[in-house]
Formats: structure tokens, sequence, C-alpha cells
């Protein structure tokens, strides 16, 4: 007999494999475990074949749990998007808007704007992924992540939320004591705060060319971290001196928390990199332009 609620049994299949576990998308789903669990026990009763290998660490796919995976994915998010395209021209700012960036940027930035417009919208809803990692809008079935730094083609829509710029910041403590550089070259005589797990966007080669760099992650950092944050306050607690984007020390310069030091030029500022909200669909729905417009009126505004 045909199952009148397969449709959404299959979306709830396709859940339960994205997220590894029946407590994975019983939580997204805002459902138990056990109510997931019978979800998927009819959809193998009406398909009459076992779809998932069940054990007590992990969930596995049999062949035809596969096979229907991959052909109900892309058509269960054609259908979302279908959905959401359509939805947008009702207008209604209200439901869930879900979106991902950078932990320190979405602290700063992200969590204060939200409490405004959420002030202002009481049926708006907010998922805020703060990662570390390039979250894809499509795959994750985001309807936005926020991005830093020059874009790789792609078929994703970007509006620009505002330009980036790297400082150089001490405290006023540190300088007191170690001396104030007067040129590029008299870092090197400095305790210096660099980032883990590679440069990003800070790299200082472009201060100190490329082999130097190499040199303040292995020789001149005193203090290595792979959070935004931890280095502002590692700056602020006068560790050493730290290269740190605009918009996560711009308030401690204009508080005198931080000093910045625009000795020569300031050649590494010369170029800045966006600050990018980015969706996949074409139409955005009412919740993602007031959150974008409001983002962008907020983050847009000189950090310095």
């Amino acid at each position: 007999m045909k199952d009148p609620r397969f449709a959404e049994h299959l979306a709830v299949f396709v859940e339960v494999v994205r997220h590894g576990s029946f407590s994975g998308a019983a939580r997204r789903r805002g459902q138990t475990p056990s109510a997931i669990v019978r979800q998927i026990d009819a959809l193998e009763h009406s398909l009459g074949v076992p779809l998932l290998v069940r054990s007590t660490r992990a969930l596995a796919m049999t062949d035809a749990g596969e096979r229907l995976y991959e052909r109900a994915q892309p058509l269960l998010d054609q259908l979302a998007d279908t959905h959401a395209e359509v939805a947008a021209f009702d207008g209604a700012v209200a439901g869930v808007v879900r979106i991902a960036c950078f932990p320190t940027f979405g602290k700063l930035y992200v969590i204060p704007v939200l409490e405004r417009i959420m002030a202002e919208h009481p049926g708006l809803r907010i998922e805020l992924d703060l990662t570390e990692r390039l979250a894809d809008p499509v795959l994750e079935r985001l309807d936005a992540v926020i991005r830093i730094g020059d874009l790789a083609d792609s078929n994703l829509i970007a509006t620009k939320l505002a330009d980036q710029r790297r400082l150089l910041v001490a405290s006023p403590a540190y300088l007191a004591r170690a001396g104030q550089p007067e040129a590029v070259a008299d870092l090197l005589c400095h305790r210096l705060i660099d980032k883990l797990h590679g440069a990003d966007l800070l790299d200082w080669a472009d201060l100190l060319g490329a082999p130097v760099a190499q040199a303040v992650s292995d020789e001149y950092a005193v203090f290595r971290c792979d959070d935004f944050e931890a280095m502002r306050l590692a700056a602020r607690a006068g560790l050493g001196i730290a290269l740190l984007p605009d918009w996560v020390v711009g308030a401690d310069v204009r508080s005198g928390a931080l000093v910045h030091l625009s000795f020569g030029g300031e050649t590494w500022r010369s170029r800045p990199v966006g600050i990018w909200l980015l969706r996949a669909l074409a139409q955005p729905s009412a919740r993602l332009r007031v959150l974008s417009e409001a983002l962008r009126q907020t983050v847009g505004r000189p950090f310095l």
C-alpha cells in the first residue's frame, strides 16, 4: 500500500543521513529520537527494504539506502528552495533564518544586530552557526553565510557589507615597557601575537616578507591563537603587538585601550578585502533582506 506520508518520511531519512544519527535529526526537527525511528521504520516498511544498518556506535546505509539518498537529496533541496523563493514574495518578516559566520564576527556584530531586528519582528527566529570553517549555504541548507576575503568564482549571490583592513596594535602598557616601533624592521625586536593554524586574512608577509613572516610564527611570536577575540584580549593584556582586522580592534583603538601603530604609510592596508554576505537563492526572503540590510548599515560603517 502506498505510504501517504512518503515525502515526509523521505525528508526525515535524508535528515538522519546528513546528521549521522537519529538524535541529530531529532534535534534538527524538534522531535524525539523515538519519533524519528518510527518514521524511518514506516519508510522501510513502505519500500519493503532496509535502508539503514543500525548499531550502538553508528548508522550506515544499505545499498538501497544509498540509492534513495542519492536520488532524494537533490529533489528535497529543490523543493525547499522552491518553497523559499515563492514564500519570499509574501513579505512577512517571520520564520527561521539560518546563517553562518566567524565566531568573533558573530559575537561582535551579528548578535547585536539580531537583538535589534528580533525586537522589531517577534516572529523572527535565528539559527546562527559560529564557525571558522567556510560553511556552504547550498550543502548545509543555510539562508546565508558571511565570508571575509577575496571570493572564489561560484554561483552564490554576494552582497558586500563592508571592507576589512588590518591594523597593527599594541596596548599603551606594552609600548611604555618595550618602546614604540618606528619602522617595520623594528617589529623583529618586539614580542608579536600571531594567528595559529595559518595567517588567514592577517598575513605578516605583507609587512615583513614571506621568509621573515615564517620566522614570526617560528621564533618571534610569543602568543599564537586561532581566535581573533583571544588575540585581541592578548594585545589588550600587553602580551605583544598584534596584526588584526579593524572590525576586531577598531573600538579598542577609539577607546584608547589599544594604540594604532601607523608607521611607514601602512602599505599593508592599501588593499582591503571585502566582508560579504553570500546566499544561494536569487530571491531572498523578507526576513533575510531585513537581516542583510541591518548588517550592511551596521558593519558598513568605518571601523576606524
